[in-house]
């Protein structure tokens, strides 16, 4: 299995594609205006309980304000509400914790009212970002996410993630992780410190507690609301939490970024550090992966998958439906059961991908085929959980039920990913979609204007949508052929899966845009 991460950067964005084997399983977006991202933590103001949700209310600085129930407060809230205090007013000056008199846990089923007040001051941290109408989640029960562990400050506890199977490891890893860790703070060791070294883990928890440190310096100062943890930007966030000897390559086409992403895995993995590669192709770096023709053919209602199957999956208010559709495979079947299988065992790789790829969160209901023998339906539902093992958002499967309904629940912390890749007929509505011949007029009528001008080398390019690409350059003699019979100069037609119907550039050999 090769893992290869491809990073595209704009001016206001920069856009992530992780492969498997050449397919797209993961497209992650990174805006430079969102200010509110999973792992950024707050210095914050309590604007007002509300008894009936059990729950308040937080200012921290978006449009409206964010949501904290009474179960995201953490236990040791009031040791955090005393620490904050004493460092506001400058009588606390040593941050390590190992000193600090912690204060007995809140109860676990107390009101809101009982343990907060307004305009309270209070360390929160981003769980889920902002969504549609509703302000980020919040939680005061803070962590701090490396490569190998999370750090938990006001805790003693020391707890292991549950796919690392071997008890033996298990019990390596923790007896290591108590030895090292600073006194006040809880470790959450992560399924990548598998096998490590307790350099490399110490290595990791000094980083850590480096960050707590700095954070717990810009509190006596800081206003509210503000910013005094930020989390890893996206591409070096996915490489921390994904990233592993799998990957075979990380191609990024910006310098700053280039050597950015260089750095990290040079600290995280030094012997992989060759994998990272400037791309500085002709091409787009998504055209040139093959990234922009899976997305169009990857969203939107339908999904297909291999020899004629498909999915449509459908978005409403309450949940994601997904219908399992054979499509002409039934009609080569021998065996309806067999096909069944078949099928769903298709839809069930594909629906992991879906899930992941689109970033589905909530409440998500399949519609596999019927399938009348109880050792397939238990087969499909193995083989779904063992597809899904892999996905990094919490998520719960259950059995397929006697109608052959599979529900899924999956954490959603960023709004679900949705690209639209439907386009309206150029013709109009109802008439059939063929190259418009108007367009080809407007763009003979530009490339007469091009060399009109002071452009008079070969150096044209034309890029412009595939359809249209075919309709100039098949046949004989070709639209093409026939505009260097006339204008003595020949024009590469280079195919844009990224471009609209109607969309095209004139480019020079260095890529630069040909004005008309």
């Amino acid at each position: 299995m090769n893992r290869e991460l491809i990073v595209r950067s704009s001016p206001d964005a920069v856009d992530f594609a992780l492969l498997k084997d050449g397919k797209l399983i993961e497209l992650h977006k990174e805006e430079d205006n969102n200010n509110f991202s999973v792992g950024d933590i707050f210095l914050a103001k309590i604007r007002k309980p509300v008894t009936g949700l059990n729950a308040a209310f937080v200012n921290v600085g978006y449009e409206k304000d964010a949501f904290l129930h009474y179960h995201d407060l953490g236990p040791q809230l009031s040791s955090m509400l005393k620490f904050i205090k004493k460092v506001r007013t400058g009588r606390l000056k040593d941050f390590a914790l190992k000193d600090f008199p912690f204060e007995k846990d809140i109860d676990k089923n107390g009101s809101i009212n009982d343990v907060i007040k307004a305009n309270q001051s209070l360390l929160v941290q981003i769980v889920k970002e902002p969504i549609s109408t509703k302000g980020p989640r919040i939680s005061s029960e803070l962590s701090i996410a490396g490569r190998y562990l999370v750090m938990v400050p006001f805790s003693d506890r020391v707890s292991v993630s549950q796919k690392i199977a071997s008890k033996e490891e298990k019990d390596r890893l923790i007896r290591l992780v108590k030895s090292i860790k600073p006194k006040g703070f809880g470790v959450i060791i992560r399924t990548v410190a598998e096998g490590k070294k307790v350099a490399e883990l110490d290595k990791d928890l000094q980083n850590l507690f480096s960050k707590w440190i700095t954070m717990c310096k810009k509190l006596q100062r800081a206003p509210h609301p503000s910013k005094v943890l930020v989390e890893l930007n996206r591409a070096s966030s996915i490489l921390r939490d994904v990233f592993n000897d799998s990957f075979t390559g990380i191609y990024v086409d910006d310098e700053t970024l280039f050597n950015q992403i260089k750095d990290y895995v040079h600290e995280i993995a030094p012997e992989k550090e060759s994998i990272v590669k400037q791309y500085s192709g002709p091409a787009p770096i998504f055209e040139k992966f093959g990234i922009e023709r899976q997305i169009k053919t990857s969203f939107g209602r339908t999904a297909s998958m291999s020899r004629g199957a498909y999915l449509v999956i459908e978005h409403t208010e309450a949940l994601h439906v997904i219908d399992v559709n054979s499509g002409n495979r039934s009609n080569k079947a021998k065996n309806q059961e067999d096909t069944a299988l078949e099928v769903n065992m298709l839809a069930a790789t594909e629906i992991a991908r879906q899930l992941r790829l689109r970033d589905m969160g909530g409440i998500i209901v399949v519609d596999f085929i019927d399938m009348t023998r109880g050792e397939h339906r238990r087969k499909l539902f193995d083989h779904l959980r063992n597809e899904m093992k892999d996905d990094r958002a919490k998520h719960k499967i259950l059995p397929p039920s006697k109608f052959g309904l599979v529900q899924i629940t999956r954490q959603r912390v960023r709004p679900e990913m949705n690209i639209k890749t439907s386009e309206e007929n150029p013709n109009g509505t109802g008439a059939e979609v063929e190259a418009p011949i108007v367009l080809i007029d407007h763009i003979q009528s530009d490339l007469e204007r091009i060399l009109k001008g002071d452009h008079k080398n070969n150096g044209i390019v034309l890029n412009i949508h595939p359809f249209i690409a075919a309709y100039l350059t098949k046949g004989f003699p070709s639209i093409r052929s026939k505009w260097f019979k006339t204008y003595k100069k020949w024009v590469k037609v280079q195919p844009r899966d990224a471009y609209k119907y109607l969309e095209y550039r004139f480019k020079d050999k260095d890529g630069k845009t040909i004005r008309p």
